[in-house]
């Protein structure tokens, strides 16, 4: 069976079984996939035969079918003779329900391409209980006369499940019903609008079918993955992680972005796999980890500290120790400033994905820009709407009513608006779309929050933008993909305000994907720039609710007071909807103010544990390298 035409553009990392390869961004990631999948479709069709795909659904390989369709619609991929099984599907949903797995394929991908409907092949979610054995089997049966599978697309979770071939899973199962682990329902709870409505279980192909693919691709993005990818490819052949059982398939890849791949003993501590070239960048990580191996300060380490930790390469070359650990502490107290925009008087925005985002993750330094006497501009990029409880939307419409009734302003018409509200909301069930009105009255609590969040810290509310971005406009978790009309918008706020420094938020954890979009957007639109010859503003990446950057990533440590964190608790505690529970928290079960305080604090304590000034708490940035995210 073909490959892909050219080796991978992204590096090895050493020492890993199956290999895995990581790549600059996501993007490229999905453009190689999909040159794969194209080398099979293209090898087969010259034969006369069937490519035989079996497909993931979820945020992962979204890329790799937007490649796909763009190279069917653009380049005249024909893809009329492949068949398709889809991986697995949860009970109790039928084919057209918004979280069902069928519908989600059809609208990222089939309705797209040129498969013949008789060669996609879905699991029923609606099948009886009697007869599931039944149709499990049938589904094995068709995979059987297709030939078997050419190509398996995988993308896995968190808890290292391919399909959902959970934890503890039979090596050799076949396509079955099974019971989905908590941690499973916990992730996929944003798209059923609350964990208490994600189905128990789910029809999947076994682990035995599988690993019968004659090739097996597994896709990983995101910081959140890189513990389970570790695993994956270092870790024992366990069924803890049934992703680990790829280990013992004779050909099969591991494709992750930087972030994925971070914790991989070949990113994270090279030197453990053989000579290196020693860069900057590469000292300081090694000696912050040295650090944190044997407990010292930087200025405590010693040669044996060096030798006993291999580092001897290190030690050899641009030792002695003292030496080495003066100019990384140098380094790192260099990174902490008081005025991350300077002292002179200039121009910023903070771009916030969602309407949150601002305070949550760079609340504190927007107040130490503030009292810079900084030009301070906020652009919120989406409107949040779909992050509200139906019952916040309701007491708004509820309130409004009664204000004009009050007043005795429009009171047929606000009365009929809120009947609309009241029914839309009585009529939906877990998991559906909003109708109009109540998407905007959603989009009014996160608007009428955000602005007194903002205005906690400092910032005018002629200073504030609510850009509203198209691709977030569709109501649900699944979003359209970055297009023109976004970069405009942002090209359009560039333009008019002419900052001189911009906050992007560079956190990849978020489980949405809204951040990676919102970066994207931003991306292209700065790269336009760059291509016209305008000028590009300084641009500094900041994480938010998800996770906070390594110390050797750390270009600015902004450090908070005590007096500064109140105030930012304050400010995010504006935002209400979000407070206490917050519809889509993600994984973490602390509240996003709690979520923020830690980091910050633990941020400090980390640069106190390394020998360096002892600060209340911190917000680190990373400058932009011009490399997508």
């Amino acid at each position: 069976m073909a490959s892909a035409s050219t080796a991978p553009a992204a590096t090895r990392a050493a020492g890993t079984h199956p290999p895995c390869y990581v790549f600059d961004s996501g993007d490229e990631l999905a453009r190689y996939v999909a040159r794969m999948v194209t080398a099979v479709v293209q090898e087969r069709n010259a034969l006369g035969q069937a490519a035989v795909l079996g497909l993931p659904t979820g945020s992962t390989p979204v890329g790799v079918y937007r490649e796909l369709i763009r190279l069917h619609q653009e380049e005249g991929l024909d893809l009329s003779q492949v068949e398709v099984f889809v991986i697995d599907e949860f009970y109790g949903l039928a084919a057209d329900q918004l979280q069902s797995h069928a519908r989600w394929m059809r609208v990222h991908f089939f309705d797209h391409v040129n498969i013949p409907e008789s060669n996609i092949h879905c699991l029923d979610g609606t099948v009886p209980l009697s007869e599931v054995e039944r149709h499990c089997r049938e589904y094995e049966d068709a995979i059987a006369r297709a030939g078997g599978i050419d190509l398996m697309l995988l993308g896995i979770g968190r808890n290292g499940h391919i399909g959902f071939n959970e934890p503890f899973s039979v090596r050799h199962g076949r396509t079955r019903l099974c019971t989905l682990d908590p941690v499973t329902r916990r992730d996929v709870a944003a798209d059923f609008f609350g964990e208490e409505n994600v189905p128990t279980q789910a029809l999947t192909m076994g682990l035995g079918t599988i690993l019968e693919a004659r090739k097996i691709v597994l896709m990983a993005l995101g910081e959140h993955k890189a513990p389970v990818i570790r695993d994956t490819v270092e870790g024992p052949v366990t069924d803890r992680v049934p992703a680990s059982y790829l280990q013992e398939h004779a050909d099969a890849v591991v494709l992750v972005d930087r972030a994925a791949g971070q914790e991989l003993t070949a990113c994270a501590t090279p030197w453990m796999t053989g000579n290196v070239e020693w860069t900057d960048g590469l000292i300081k990580r090694a000696v912050l980890w040295l650090c944190e191996q044997t407990g010292k300060a930087l200025l405590k380490l010693d040669d044996d500290d060096f030798r006993k930790h291999n580092l001897h390469q290190l030690l050899r070359r641009h030792g002695p120790s003292e030496s080495i650990a003066h100019r990384v502490f140098k380094w790192m107290l260099d990174t902490i400033d008081y005025h991350p925009a300077g002292r002179e008087r200039r121009k910023v925005i903070c771009f916030s994905p969602h309407p949150d985002d601002d305070v949550i993750s760079m609340g504190g330094t927007l107040i130490r820009l503030v009292e810079d006497d900084h030009e301070v501009h906020i652009a919120y990029m989406t409107s949040g709407n779909i992050a509200v409880f139906d019952h916040d939307a309701w007491r708004v419409a509820d309130l409004v009513t009664e204000f004009n009734r009050l007043f005795d302003i429009d009171r047929d018409r606000s009365e009929e608006v809120e009947r609309r509200v009241r029914e839309a909301l009585a009529a939906k069930k877990p998991g559906e779309r909003d109708s109009e009105e109540v998407l905007k009255i959603k989009a009014l609590i996160r608007w009428s929050e955000a602005k007194a969040g903002a205005m906690e810290v400092g910032v005018p509310e002629e200073n504030l933008h609510f850009l509203d971005l198209p691709f977030y406009r569709t109501g649900t978790i699944a979003k359209k993909p970055v297009g023109d009309e976004d970069v405009a918008m942002i090209e359009e706020l560039l333009r008019r305000v002419q900052p001189d420094q911009i906050y992007v938020a560079g956190d990849l954890s978020d489980p949405h994907g809204t951040h990676r979009m919102c970066a994207e957007a931003i991306f292209r639109t700065l790269q336009k720039l760059e291509e016209s010859g305008e000028r590009v503003p300084e641009v500094l990446l900041y994480r938010g609710a998800w996770q906070e950057y390594e110390l050797h990533e750390i270009d600015i440590a902004v450090p908070l007071s005590p007096s500064d964190l109140v105030l930012k608790r304050k400010a995010i505690f504006m935002h209400e909807s979000q407070k206490d529970e917050a519809l889509f928290p993600g994984s973490d079960p602390r509240e996003f103010w709690q979520r923020a305080e830690d980091r910050n604090t633990g941020t400090a304590a980390k640069y106190n544990q390394i020998g360096l000034p002892e600060f209340f708490a911190m917000e680190a940035f990373v400058r932009w390298n011009g490399v997508p995210i």
